[in-house]
């Protein structure tokens, strides 16, 4: 993997939103194996779920693909508290992306399900539409992973056009 600044490697990625310390942004992105691993199990996660995977408008259902994409916290801490202390790049890129990126939807839309927001058929559309607009940043997440992982990037494998 080349090396990279923290800031250089979200823009490479097209996670250019994702605001940085000034000082962090500019430090060195140098992931050990513990990262690599780290970012592997978190790709797979990514790769295998609807926030990588389209959700067409008569398929599924809201609530489930919401749990779906809350899940990424509890899988991204439990990695972090297992792989430990030394697991610094890969935590250095993961809990942005969770706090900046998934949070603010999984928070609005949290309140809107408690509110039955899922039984408007105006709501469901909206929530897929916003769904689509974060799978797109989530999958140049997974794909960035799969750089940090060092793996072929399968993101793409089933796209048939």
């Amino acid at each position: 993997m080349k090396n990279h600044t923290f800031d250089q490697l979200f823009e490479k990625w097209h996670l250019k939103s994702i605001k940085l310390n000034i000082k962090f942004a500019s430090m060195e992105f140098a992931p050990k194996d513990v990262d690599r691993e780290a970012a592997w199990e978190l790709y797979v996660e990514l790769l295998t779920r609807i926030t990588t995977q389209s959700l067409p408008f008569s398929y599924g259902d809201e609530k489930t693909a919401l749990d779906s994409v809350y899940s990424i916290f509890p899988i991204t801490r439990e990695i972090l508290k297992r792989k430990g202390r030394q697991c610094t790049e890969f935590s250095k890129v993961a809990i942005p992306v969770l706090n900046q990126v998934v949070r603010p939807f999984t928070a609005k839309w949290h309140k809107l399900s408690l509110n039955n927001a899922f039984g408007d058929v105006e709501k469901c559309k909206e929530f897929r539409e916003e769904l689509k607009n974060l799978q797109t940043l989530l999958k140049y997440y997974t794909s960035m992973l799969s750089e940090i992982a060092e793996v072929e990037d399968l993101s793409g494998f089933e796209n048939l056009a």
